[in-house]
């Protein structure tokens, strides 16, 4: 645009004329884009002055006979748009004209009722064009386009836009149709200035508008619930344009003026008989209609992903209501409908909007009574409860997620009558029976029943760390959103609602049937969160009355409903449910014979043969059972922690009833119950104000070893009393021990009176003892972490061959016998000798040998020990996995008393020799395990033992599965021989070294080892392998190089001295072979320095973990 423009018409005029003179003798595009440019340079008052002259020539290009290029027309479009938006029609003929002229343009050459198939741009700025031409129309010009004579005209326009807006794939071309159809009914909402109409006008418009509307709506309706990718801005002007029409025709207002001063139609001809009398017969069937498209619309958009759509809904029903109240009274109900489902819209703007609105529906129904509006809402309540099973079976995720909001809504909107709808029986029954359907959940998935729980054997340490509350899965939704509603939905009931009427109401149902009782659970501990006014929102302005002091809860109703609903809970009944198999513990498991359960033995005959367990005649319960009874433990367990929240401080009276049964359920086997009794533990300590779990278990330790030591007594009443003292264990410090050693000789007492019977839970029970034991006495277990010492000297000075060979000579008589006898004196003599320390002191102990009190942590571990000593023969296999952890931790406790470690280390030896040499593939490893431990902390007390007893035995075992797994494939690796193997050669470095065994037992371990070398072998066998020989380095280094150059010598030693023979090594000189690479490797790492060379491998340090 030109920095100045021309304002005097007259200099206008003749700056213009050249230019519209030449395009109207030469119609061509760049006339068109010459005379558009000088249009810029003229200013608005003086284009206005010359409005006609200046639209003469382009109306002329386009009434030229003959087709056009589209380039032509669409310049033509541009130039007239920018001369009609910045000017004013005054003219009705000019308005007319043009009108007519513009809409040919979008007609079909061939079929004026229809589009013409032009390019997306030209109808873009044809429709541009009209609506400038629309919005620069005087206001009494622009009113007698809707007089009855231009029915035809409107009609066709109408028609030209809504097909537009119905078939074009082009966003801008649906939304600019939507907008010229908007601005043609007087309601544009863009930026612009448009024509405000008086009633008299409106009431013009909306008796044209009428004849149009069947059409209007029709077309509209299908645009609303076009496919989602036409995009939200097309969506949002078809709504705006399709209530705004509505409103206009069925305005109550107009309605009630419409009479017999209207136009005859006799006097109009043909054109009288398109218009439409408003007439009370009409209005009640035009409203019928409406509701049918209304609820179409309400369906499509309630729960579109676009939020601007979501709004333009609430800002439709606004309207509706309060233009057409009365007409569409039968839309009433749905329009609320469309209100309370968007009160609780995560988008913010959205949620305002409809809190405004229906805080407007509310004060203007306050003003006509305000009972209707009650009824309204009940009857819609009752409705919606009694279709919400079957909405929530048939809809999508959405749909049902905007149902429940409209549940939520209607109850928000009632406030405190939310009691006097609920005092209705009818209603009662119908919302509880509908939310039990809905709240169903799935119990068919596997993975519930699967998922153990080692919560007892964890350290958790004593932190109230918040245990992850379990995710529900429900039979008809997946969408987390869907619960959170339905929670909402029981809180607002909690809250409005008499609590003793829907506590008695629920409980009723939970007693009713199991089928009912998960639900009816969930349903209670939100209402009660309700009640408290846990999770609710404060808004009240959307109520239909005021809200009252009186709704509050009283505190005391509240614990009173919480201690019925928990007396229910923990009933016997409800609480003790089975919910794993009768078998799943292995506590009656027979011992089956296994095809690796000759590996240590030696016997390899009938190793394939299995037996079928004995099963007795009971029937077991079903996966679906043992998944609801999960459930139904889990669903009770967050309930009582609700409760606790509920109610705050003031639940510490329940802890006596309660913290008992939660505690029993922190120690079930499945995993989901644990978590569920560990995320109550926490909401107790938040509640009741203690800073931990331990705090809340070493608080209330008193009362719950009394019930402990009561239920033990009782096992077929209480059987998981021994789960509640492993929780205890977990969760408190040193200062439990004291207050429970009795408690313990009760456990080692009945231990000792039900070997068979409940022996691996007990087991279990000391197990969670003894590794608290471990972590509240770290100094006992200190002293196995470090290895033995090697007694190896360093000599810094050269070596003294001569003197290495006489002692070497020496040692070797003497092992072989030779001088002994010269010996024999000597040694007489020096046992005749004078006394030792001991026995003097033993002399002069003239009182009896009393022993010293040991310490209380000692004395348990050491009763415990004593019992493990038997129960390492126990028939079950789960009984000796667990007593062999268990004995690894009584080592670890005991080793600060030597005294008592190795006389019990002496007993348990003989049947922890039968576990590692005659016991199932599964037992094994973790027996060695224990050896290893054993090693570590008792050294040379064990070095003969092992030594005789069991080095032969695995070195054997190693030796005959060395072929079998060189030859194995990629499965083998699964196997229990390779796990055995794997754990033997990971434990049997470490072992050899704590034991500093030396000369025959290093040789015959490196012997069973070298096939391990074997590049053929799997990966980690050989891993492990490299790890043994990296320890039998540091015990022999001499004798590990001359049994590795054995097999691959990769250098020639040549001797010092010409006298010296030369060496000659079976390795040297040998091709590259299969053990090559790994003999290398070791080969290396024994030239390295030795602080190097001693520091633990990898592979020794996943052993140890």
């Amino acid at each position: 645009m030109a920095d100045h423009q021309i304002d005097d018409p007259k200099i206008a005029f003749a700056y213009l004329r050249p230019s519209c003179v030449l395009l109207t003798k030469e119609p061509t595009l760049s006339n068109i884009e010459t005379l558009s440019g000088h249009l810029r340079d003229v200013s608005d008052v003086a284009l206005q002055q010359l409005q006609d002259y200046v639209l003469f020539p382009l109306r002329f290009v386009l009434k030229t006979p003959g087709s056009k290029r589209e380039g032509l027309v669409q310049a033509v479009m541009e130039a007239m748009a920018y001369v009609l938006e910045n000017t004013c029609v005054r003219s009705w003929e000019s308005l007319r004209d043009l009108f007519s002229e513009l809409c040919l343009c979008l007609c079909s050459p061939t079929d004026p009722g229809k589009p013409s198939p032009g390019s997306e741009e030209l109808k873009l700025a044809v429709l541009r064009c009209l609506d400038a031409l629309l919005h620069s129309a005087y206001g009494d010009v622009v009113f007698k386009l809707y007089e009855p004579a231009m029915l035809p005209g409107i009609g066709a326009a109408v028609s030209l836009f809504l097909a537009l807006a119905e078939q074009e794939k082009s966003r801008e071309v649906q939304t600019a149709a939507l907008k010229c159809l908007l601005s043609l009914f007087l309601q544009c909402d863009c930026s612009g200035t448009h024509v405000e109409p008086k009633e008299m006008e409106r009431h013009v418009l909306g008796r044209t508008l009428a004849t149009f509307l069947p059409g209007v709506t029709r077309a509209l309706s299908q645009v609303i619930g076009g496919d989602v990718r036409q995009g939200h801005a097309v969506t949002v002007k078809a709504m705006r344009a399709w209530y705004t029409t509505v409103g206009l025709v069925m305005d109550d207002d107009q309605l009630q003026k419409a009479g017999p001063e209207n136009v005859k139609s006799s006097e109009l001809g043909k054109v009288g008989e398109l218009m439409v009398k408003r007439t009370p017969s009409w209005s009640k069937t035009t409203s019928k209609r409406l509701a049918l498209a209304l609820q179409k619309i309400i369906s499509c958009t309630s729960a579109h992903q676009h939020w601007r759509v979501r709004l333009e809904l609430v800002n439709l029903s606004d309207y509706l209501l309060t233009n057409c109240s009365k007409s569409l009274a039968e839309s009433t109900g749905s329009l609320l409908e469309a209100l309370v489902g968007a009160i609780n819209d995560e988008e913010p703007k959205v949620k305002a909007r409809c809190h405004a609105v229906l805080d407007k529906v509310s004060k203007r129904n306050q003003a006509n009574g305000g009972q209707a509006l009650k009824d309204v809402l009940s009857e819609n309540l009752h409705g919606l409860a009694s279709s919400l099973p079957r909405l929530m079976r048939t809809t999508d995720d959405q749909h049902k997620l905007f149902v429940l909001n409209v549940f939520l809504g209607y109850l928000k909107i009632l406030g405190p009558q939310v009691d006097l709808v609920l005092s209705s029986a009818a209603h009662l029954q119908r919302i509880s029976k509908a939310l039990m359907q809905v709240l169903e959940l799935d119990v068919t998935d596997v993975r519930i029943i699967e998922e153990r729980s080692f919560v007892p054997s964890l350290d958790l340490g004593s932190g109230a760390h918040e245990a992850p509350c379990q995710r529900k899965y429900f039979l008809y939704f997946t969408d987390d959103k869907i619960f959170s509603a339905l929670k909402q939905v029981c809180r607002m009931l909690g809250q409005h609602g008499n609590l003793y009427l829907l506590v008695d109401h629920f409980l009723d149902l939970y007693k009713e049937s199991s089928v009912y009782r998960k639900q009816a659970a969930l349903v209670l501990n939100e209402i009660i969160l309700g009640a408290a006014g846990f999770d609710v929102e404060a808004e009240r302005s959307t109520s239909t009355v005021n809200h009252s002091d009186n709704s509050e809860t009283n505190q005391e109703d509240l614990k009173s409903a919480v201690m019925s609903i928990i007396e229910e809970y923990i009933s016997l009944s409800n609480w003790h449910l089975p919910t794993v198999t009768e078998h799943s513990d292995g506590e009656h498991q027979e011992k089956l014979p296994s095809p690796v359960s000759s590996i240590l033995s030696g016997h390899e005959g009938n190793s394939l043969q299995m037996l079928s367990a004995s099963r007795d005649g009971t029937k077991p319960l079903t996966l679906h059972q043992l998944n609801s009874n999960i459930w139904q433990i889990c669903i009770q367990l967050e309930g009582i922690g609700s409760f606790a929240l509920a109610l705050g401080v003031d639940f510490r009276l329940l802890l006596m009833t309660s913290l008992y049964p939660v505690l029993e359920k922190a120690g079930d086997e499945s995993l989901l119950v644990s978590q569920s009794a560990l995320c109550s533990m926490h909401n107790l300590c938040v509640a009741c104000s203690y800073s931990s779990l331990k705090e809340l278990v070493i608080s209330n330790a008193d009362y719950l070893l009394n019930d402990v030591s009561l239920n033990l007594g009782r096992p077929s009443v209480h059987p998981h009393a021994p789960r509640v003292l492993a929780v205890m264990f977990t969760h408190s410090d040193a200062s439990l021990l004291p207050i429970v050693s009795d408690v313990v000789q009760d456990v080692l007492t009945t231990l000792d009176l039900s070997f068979d019977q409940r022996s691996l839970q007990l087991c279990k029970v000391l197990h969670s003892l003894l590794k608290a034991l471990v972590r509240w006495f770290p100094s006992s277990a200190r002293g196995h972490k470090q290895p033995s010492t090697i007694t190896q000297t360093q000599n810094p000075e050269p070596l003294d061959l001569r003197q290495f060979l006489l002692d070497y000579r020496k040692q070797k008589e003497l092992a072989e016998g030779i001088g002994i006898e010269e010996e024999d004196p000597g040694e007489t003599g020096l046992s005749s000798g004078p006394p030792g320390p001991e026995e003097e002191g033993d002399g002069m102990d003239e009182g009896p040998d009393v022993k010293a009190e040991l310490p209380l942590h000692v004395s348990v571990a050491k009763d415990v020990m004593e019992r493990c000593i038997h129960l390492l023969s126990h028939p079950s296999i789960g009984v000796r996995l667990k007593v062999l952890d268990m004995v690894e931790l009584c080592v670890y406790v005991l080793s600060e008393t030597e005294n008592e470690l190795l006389p019990m280390v002496h007993r348990c030896w003989p049947s922890l020799l039968h576990r590692l040499t005659n016991d199932d593939p599964v037992a094994i490893p973790r027996a060695f395990r224990v050896l290893c431990v054993l090693g570590e902390t008792c050294g040379d007390f064990l070095r003969k033992r092992v030594s005789k007893e069991v080095l032969p035995r695995l070195t054997s075992a190693l030796s005959r599965q060395a072929e079998t797994s060189s030859r194995s494939g990629p499965l083998y690796t699964h196997t229990l021989a390779y796990k055995l193997q794997l754990a033997v050669l990971q434990g049997l470095g470490p072992l050899c070294v704590r034991l500093d065994l030396v000369d025959s037992d290093l040789d015959q371990t490196s012997e069973a080892c070298l096939p391990y070398l074997s590049c053929r072998q799997p990966i980690r066998l050989q891993e492990a392998c490299l790890s043994v020989f990296r320890h039998l380095m540091q015990v022999d280094p001499d004798s590990c190089w001359f049994t590795l150059a054995e097999l691959c010598c990769p250098a020639e030693y040549e001797p010092p001295h010409s006298d010296l023979l030369p060496v000659r090594l079976n390795g040297a000189g040998r091709p590259r072979n299969e053990y090559t690479d790994n003999v290398l490797k070791l080969l290396h790492h024994l030239q390295l320095p030795e602080e190097n060379r001693t520091l633990s491998d990898p592979v020794d340090q996943n052993h140890h973990s």
